[in-house]
């Protein structure tokens, strides 16, 4: 009896550990196109039946998105999206600057030309795109290299953890940036200064871009606060 038991139970548990990765990647693609927003409930049944899964998987996705910081579990009430802050927005800039800066110039000695030519490409494809699901996969596969380079792996798996976070913001970002054209260009300007082997002038350019951009998101989200905490 033991045995087909024990067989049972290992067979569902990578079902279990795959319905719960898909469940993930649909909520985030979800807030990426808007169908789920800041602020927004995220009903435990309506969720499995939208994603057509059963609610266990559902409710321990919503567990771990509340651990990363994405959703807000509260008694009675359930999950809803996490409402973006200006606060918030400003702790997620400090924490990327701060581990961009320590990643960097161990990552330089191990980066190849193929891998600067790698990152600049998926640099432009982030600028040039208005699609916040395409936006969201080149900043990750973008940083990525740069990290795995650095050969940091807690450094690594922190800042993914910030850039899990921080998916709310990306629809705000194309709507505050529409134009390609006028979009910040942090991540090929700071390419541009590291592949010359320019480190520091490299991250000096891309923490003034990127606060630039960071202080419109907060003077947006401070503008609109009562719009988006009455959610």
């Amino acid at each position: 009896m033991r045995g087909p038991f024990v067989q049972q139970r290992s067979n569902e548990q990578p079902e279990t550990e795959e319905a719960r990765f898909v469940v993930v990647k649909k909520i985030r693609d979800a807030i990426l196109d808007e169908t789920f927003k800041p602020g927004e409930r995220l009903p435990e049944e309506q969720v499995g039946k939208m994603f057509k899964v059963s609610r266990s998987p559902v409710r321990e996705v919503l567990l771990a998105l509340e651990k990363e910081g994405t959703v807000v579990m509260e008694p009675y009430k359930g999950a809803t999206v996490k409402a973006l802050s200006p606060a918030e927005a400003s702790d997620i800039a400090d924490l990327r600057l701060a581990l961009i800066t320590l990643a960097a110039k161990p990552a330089y000695r191990h980066l190849s030309p193929t891998d600067f030519d790698l990152a600049y490409g998926l640099a432009k494809q982030i600028t040039r795109s208005n699609n916040a699901k395409e936006h969201f996969k080149y900043n990750h596969q973008f940083w990525d290299i740069i990290f795995e380079k650095a050969q940091r792996p807690i450094l690594r798996d922190v800042f993914r953890g910030l850039e899990d976070r921080s998916i709310r913001y990306i629809p705000l970002i194309l709507k505050l940036f529409p134009d390609p054209a006028s979009r910040p260009r942090q991540r090929e300007v700071f390419i541009e200064f590291y592949r010359k082997g320019k480190v520091d002038e490299a991250l000096r350019a891309f923490k003034r871009i990127y606060l630039e951009l960071v202080d419109q998101i907060i003077d947006h989200l401070e503008a609109e606060e009562p719009a988006y905490s009455s959610r």
